[in-house]
C-alpha cells in the first residue's frame, strides 16, 4: 500500500508523457481550426459574397467575448474554483460547439434558410454567412483561449519539480505543428471537394470532437493522480483560500509599471504575428501571382523553426538566461522581415525569398513566447500569479481582436499589401522600445529577466 502512495502517476515517465500527448492533442487540432479559413480568403469571398473587411470581422470575432465581454477573466476564476479537470472538458466543448456552428454558417444549405435571408437583412455590410460564422467563432474563441490556460496549468501540475520547461516548450511547439499541418491540409481538402469552403471546416470540426475526447481521457488520469496526491498528504481535498482567485488581486497586478511592459509588448508582439497568419496565405498569393494552395504550402514553413526551436530556447533560457535581450532580438526580427514583405519582396517577387523570410520570421516567433512567458514570475508575485497571466492573455486578445479588422479596412481602402505590412512593422518598432524600457526596469529593479532559470 505504501509502495502506491510514494510512487505516483506523474513519477512515471511515459505515463506523464502520454498525458502531455493527450493535452497537446487538442491544442493542435484547436490550431488547425483557427486557421482553416486562412488559406481559403480567395474562395470565401468570391463563394460567399465576402470582401477583405468582411474577412478581417471574422479573424477579430474570435477574440470578441474574450475581451469585451471579460470571458478570459471568468476563464481564470472558472479554472481556479473548478480545477483543470472540468474547465479543460467545458473549453474543449465550447471549441466544438464554435465549430459547429461556423459550419452550418457557411454551408450552401444555411444559404437558403429563412435564418440566414433574415440575418441579410440587417447590417447589410456582413453577409448572413459572415454573421454565422463569426458567433461560432466567437464561441470557440472563449474555448481556445481558455484551453491555453488550462493547459498551462495542467502541465505545471503533471510536470512539477520534473522536465517542466521542456514539457511547455514541446507542447508549445506541437500546437504550432496544427498551424503548418492546417496549411497544407485545407487546400487539399478543399480541392477534394470540387473547391469546398465547407469541407476543410468540416474536417477540422471532427478533429476538435477527437481532441475533446483526448482530454476527456486526461480527465480520468488526473482524477486518479489526485487521489494519489490526497493520499500521499501532497494535496488537501480543501483548497487553501489562498489559491483562490480574488478581485482585490487585481489592483496589485495593474498598479505594476513592470507589468505593463510586459503586457504591452506581448499585445504589440503577437498583433503583429497572428493576425498576419489570417491574411498572409492571400499576400502571397497577391504578390507572388500563385494559386491559394502554393501560397499556403509556402506559408506553412512559419511555424517549422519556431517549433523546432522553442524547447531548445527554452532551454537556453533555463541555463543562460538573457530574457529581456531575447525580446529585443524577437522584435527588431519582426519588424525587419514585415519590412521586407512591405517592400523587398514585391520588387523581387520569388518564392525562395518568400520562404526565406517566412522562417526568418519563424525565428522570431520563438525568441519571443519562449522569453517572455517564463519572465512573469519573475515580476509578479506567486500569490497572484494567475491572474497575471490571465489578464495579459486578455489585453493581448484586445490587439488581436482589433488588428484584424484594421487589417481589413485598410486592405479595402489601399487595395494592397505595402501598407497593413507597414502597420506590422509599427508593432516591432515599439515592442523593440518596449523591451528595451524593461531591461532598463530590470537593470534598476534586479527583477532577474536577464539570469538564468536554474540557479546554480
Amino acid at each position: 500500500m505504501t509502495e502506491t502512495f510514494t510512487k505516483k502517476l506523474n513519477d512515471s515517465a511515459s505515463v506523464r508523457w502520454a498525458a502531455l500527448i493527450l493535452i497537446a492533442s487538442m491544442m493542435f487540432f484547436g490550431y488547425m481550426f483557427v486557421d482553416v479559413m486562412s488559406p481559403l480568403k480567395s474562395l470565401i469571398e468570391s463563394s460567399r459574397g465576402w470582401d477583405s473587411s468582411t474577412f478581417g470581422t471574422y479573424a477579430a470575432s474570435e477574440y470578441f467575448l474574450n475581451v469585451f465581454c471579460f470571458f478570459l477573466i471568468f476563464a481564470g476564476i472558472i479554472l481556479d474554483k473548478t480545477g483543470i479537470r472540468f474547465t479543460g472538458i467545458l473549453s474543449a466543448s465550447l471549441m466544438v460547439i464554435g465549430a459547429v456552428i461556423k459550419y452550418i454558417g457557411i454551408t450552401d444549405w444555411f444559404q437558403t434558410t429563412e435564418f440566414c435571408n433574415w440575418l441579410n437583412s440587417w447590417w447589410v455590410a456582413l453577409p448572413g454567412s459572415a454573421k454565422m460564422a463569426s458567433l461560432g467563432f466567437m464561441i470557440f474563441g472563449c474555448g481556445c483561449e481558455m484551453a491555453g490556460t488550462t493547459v498551462s496549468k495542467a502541465i505545471a501540475k503533471w510536470f512539477k519539480g520534473k522536465e517542466m520547461a521542456l514539457a511547455m516548450g514541446l507542447e508549445m511547439a506541437i500546437a504550432r505543428l496544427g498551424v503548418f499541418a492546417v496549411m497544407w491540409i485545407s487546400p487539399i481538402v478543399s480541392k477534394q471537394f470540387d473547391n469546398s469552403v465547407v469541407a476543410p471546416v468540416a474536417f477540422c470540426t471532427v478533429l476538435l470532437i477527437i481532441g475533446l475526447l483526448c482530454y476527456i481521457v486526461f480527465s480520468f488520469m488526473d482524477k486518479a493522480l489526485d487521489k494519489q496526491l490526497i493520499a500521499s498528504g501532497e494535496m488537501s481535498e480543501e483548497k487553501s483560500a489562498e489559491d483562490e482567485f480574488h478581485i482585490s488581486d487585481l489592483g496589485k497586478i495593474l498598479t505594476s509599471k513592470v507589468f505593463w511592459l510586459v503586457a504591452l509588448l506581448c499585445v504589440l508582439y503577437y498583433s503583429a504575428i497572428f493576425p498576419f497568419q489570417r491574411f498572409a496565405p492571400n499576400y502571397l498569393e497577391v504578390t507572388l501571382g500563385i494559386d491559394a494552395e502554393t501560397a499556403a504550402r509556402l506559408f506553412s514553413c512559419f511555424p517549422i523553426l519556431a517549433m523546432i526551436l522553442t524547447p531548445f530556447l527554452g532551454g537556453l533560457l533555463d541555463f543562460k538566461g538573457k530574457g529581456a535581450s531575447m525580446l529585443m532580438l524577437g522584435a527588431l526580427i519582426m519588424f525587419v522581415c514585415h519590412m521586407s514583405f512591405a517592400f523587398l519582396l514585391p520588387l523581387y517577387p520569388s518564392k525562395w525569398l518568400a520562404v526565406l523570410i517566412i522562417v526568418v520570421l519563424g525565428v522570431s516567433f520563438s525568441l519571443v513566447p519562449a522569453a517572455l512567458w517564463p519572465s512573469v514570475p519573475k515580476i509578479i508575485d506567486e500569490k497572484v500569479l494567475g491572474s497575471a497571466y490571465c489578464l495579459i492573455f486578455w489585453i493581448q486578445n484586445i490587439g488581436l481582436c482589433l488588428v484584424p479588422l484594421l487589417i481589413g479596412t485598410v486592405l479595402d481602402a489601399t487595395g494592397g499589401y505595402t501598407v497593413p505590412m507597414l502597420i506590422f512593422s509599427s508593432f516591432g518598432v515599439l515592442a523593440f522600445l518596449f523591451g528595451l524600457w524593461l531591461k532598463r526596469e530590470d537593470s534598476r529593479h534586479n527583477y532577474g529577466l536577464e539570469e538564468p532559470n536554474i540557479k546554480k
